[in-house]
């Protein structure tokens, strides 16, 4: 039976990553019924918002997306389409696995981790106060009255919330990913050290949570240290657990890694629901120019695959991933040895060379 997706091209590259993408996937044997919705700048002139209503009602109704780069718009007062997915949808998690593979230039070899980003809570709540406003001087008053240290009028005020409910569902997710996936250890990255009643919540949860996957061993690190290690020491992370601001921050730093977030896949899942999409932007200036590496598209259509229950598919097109960047001849022109070689191919031509992989 064929499995529904909303497949969302977006804009800029992303139609002709997600065309490719699209291909691949096929290719794998897997059946699809693609529900093609629109979003994105170039919509937002007919359909007045850069994420039509029918759109979100799609997702909603197949329960699973993929999605290509879209662009936010400038000065229009439309958030960007990633967080209004993630809100509307309650998409709680942000999955981000980074793996070396031989023929992409990085600094390391053998890292494989798989960092988790809680996406609902902390400073990316959005709750703040604008400096020298009404507002924020109404906040400032009524936290003076309760503390000895005093904030200084005119201050900007943002708000940390961290609830016990959102932080032991995104480490549950955790454990249970790393027990799906045969992974060994999960890290708590925080700085309870110093925010002893929002992060010093998270860990406490974590701590409660690990008892009950007594297979995975628990770390308890904090978000400096970690970034430290990840750059001495990367082969020695496997899951990392993190709320909202760290993760946001660490996740770049992992894919850098790795090679950059042009192979860097994604996924935000939530209850009911899961859009999977490339960790990059749409890179307007490349638009139809047949140049830009959709590998970061592809395996985020391998997450797709497992997310599914499709397993054996998305292990086979991580396969055929990994074959043909380690041969480095069917490959676009970033992941050359030079980025001016001439015997660099197109996106299509990159997505032909991972069909012909997984169809002999």
């Amino acid at each position: 039976m064929a499995h529904s997706v909303t497949l969302i091209p977006g804009d800029g590259t992303g139609p002709e990553l997600t065309e490719a993408t699209r291909r691949v996937l096929e290719a794998t044997g897997v059946e699809f019924s693609w529900d093609v919705q629109e979003a994105g700048v170039d919509v937002m002139e007919t359909a007045g918002t850069p994420l039509p209503d029918e759109t979100l009602a799609s997702v909603r109704r197949n329960a699973v997306a993929l999605k290509g780069p879209i662009t936010t718009p400038i000065g229009t007062g439309f958030r960007s389409v990633n967080v209004a997915l993630r809100h509307e949808l309650g998409l709680y998690a942000c999955l981000r696995p980074c793996k070396t593979y031989e023929g992409v230039r990085s600094r390391y070899d053998d890292v494989d981790l798989v960092l988790v980003r809680e996406n609902t809570e902390d400073l990316y709540a959005g709750i703040e106060y604008e400096a020298g406003s009404e507002d924020a001087e109404r906040v400032i008053a009524e936290l003076n009255k309760l503390q000895k240290k005093q904030i200084a009028t005119g201050s900007g005020i943002s708000v940390k919330p961290m609830s016990r409910a959102a932080s032991e569902r995104i480490i549950r997710f955790a454990f249970e990913y790393a027990r799906t996936h045969g992974r060994k250890r999960v890290s708590c990255v925080t700085k309870a050290n110093i925010m002893k009643f929002t992060d010093g919540l998270f860990l406490d949860v974590f701590r409660d949570v690990s008892q009950e996957y007594p297979e995975i061993e628990p770390w308890e690190n904090l978000v400096d240290a970690v970034c430290m290690g990840l750059v001495q020491r990367p082969e020695e992370f496997d899951v990392l657990v993190l709320p909202n601001l760290y993760g946001d921050i660490v996740s770049d730093l992992t894919a850098g890694l790795v090679g950059g977030l042009g192979v860097a896949p994604g996924g935000n899942i939530g209850p009911d629901t899961a859009v999977f999409e490339a960790t990059h932007g749409s890179a307007p200036k490349y638009k139809g120019q047949n140049k830009v590496n959709p590998t970061a598209m592809i395996l985020s259509g391998k997450l797709m695959l497992d997310h599914l229950g499709e397993r054996d598919a998305g292990q086979r097109l991580e396969d055929a991933v990994a074959a043909v960047i380690r041969e480095g001849e069917r490959v676009t022109y970033d992941m050359k040895p030079s980025r001016d070689d001439p015997s660099a191919v197109g996106t299509n031509e990159y997505a032909d060379a991972i069909i012909d992989k997984l169809q002999a």
